[in-house]
């Protein structure tokens, strides 16, 4: 029977296994070995060169900018993200009929491609023509129309980037934030009733958001990794015949032009990734320090 049992295991689990050593723990060693070498325009290198390439990718203004301009960027989507979510959680909660109704309809977005969603923001919301709804919506007050993409003074661009990932991400993250207000033991708020706590700020403050901590946490963490490795909406929306602008490159655009674009340098572009993946494994595990995520009495 432990024979048996195993077998069946392996059966249902080793498709899986094998798939997932085969498309992405082979390419990521692969990617890391490139890293070394002289790669251009090939994938078998044998000019080894050490870390060249990860002192001439720190030394590129280009990327060292990409990496400031999404420090900034992580800086603003994250919090603005987590106080959204929270939000359509708090008050899904509230709902006594229709919740599940509700609910569907903010997760929605979540299931939507990246990339479907920045064409509709692209060439429907934010056309930079007086046929775009948001130029429609303008001219309706008398006001110009606006080249939403392309105006870099003030920067529109960044309000189409934002409002796009906003929609896309807030209904995933509202359905854990809701996951962890209904974990929440209501004798807790029947007792800050008794104790005279008043329903709104002072019941969220000392009730709701610490036995939320947990799940804030995860929130953060993972919303963090997001922002890092964003590429798709970001080059669907800026990208166009002439290529992606200079401005708003996220770190994963500017590596997929190193790697595959005129220069085809894949040992520039394999230590960039690697680059970009050691600040994102910083970043969390120093947050999760920071937040001490896994203590005992996280919850």
């Amino acid at each position: 029977m432990r024979h048996r049992g195993a077998l069946w295991f392996w059966v249902f689990v080793g498709p899986f296994a094998a798939g997932l050593a085969l498309f992405t723990y082979v390419p990521l060693l692969w990617s890391v070995g490139l890293s070394f070498f002289d790669a251009h325009n090939t994938v078998t290198p044998t000019d080894f060169v050490g870390l060249d390439n990860y002192t001439a990718m720190l030394k590129d203004g280009a990327f060292t900018g990409s990496l400031r301009t999404f420090l900034v960027f992580t800086a603003f989507i994250v919090p603005v993200t987590f106080a959204l979510s929270l939000a359509l959680a708090l008050m899904v909660n509230r709902v006594r009929r229709a919740q599940a109704f509700f609910r569907s309809v903010f997760f929605l977005p979540a299931a939507c491609s990246y990339v479907v969603a920045a064409l509709i923001w692209k060439m429907s919301i934010f056309n930079g023509v007086r046929f775009g709804l948001a130029n429609t919506v303008l001219g309706w007050f008398g006001t110009d129309p606006v080249a939403w993409l392309s105006t870099t003074h003030p920067p529109w661009y960044w309000l189409v980037i934002a409002t796009v990932r906003l929609w896309l991400q807030a209904g995933f993250y509202m359905i854990l934030f809701l996951a962890g207000l209904q974990r929440i033991d209501p004798v807790l708020y029947e007792a800050a009733a008794v104790d005279g706590a008043r329903p709104g700020w002072t019941v969220l403050r000392h009730i709701t958001l610490p036995q939320l901590r947990a799940t804030s946490v995860a929130v953060v963490l993972l919303l963090v990794i997001n922002a890092f490795q964003a590429f798709d909406e970001f080059y669907n929306l800026l990208s166009d015949a002439r290529g992606y602008p200079p401005y708003a490159r996220p770190p994963l655009v500017y590596l997929y032009y190193t790697a595959l674009g005129q220069g085809q340098n894949l040992g520039l572009g394999s230590a960039g990734a690697v680059i970009l993946a050691l600040i994102i494994a910083i970043v969390t595990v120093g947050q999760a320090r920071w937040l001490k995520l896994g203590k005992s009495g996280e919850e």
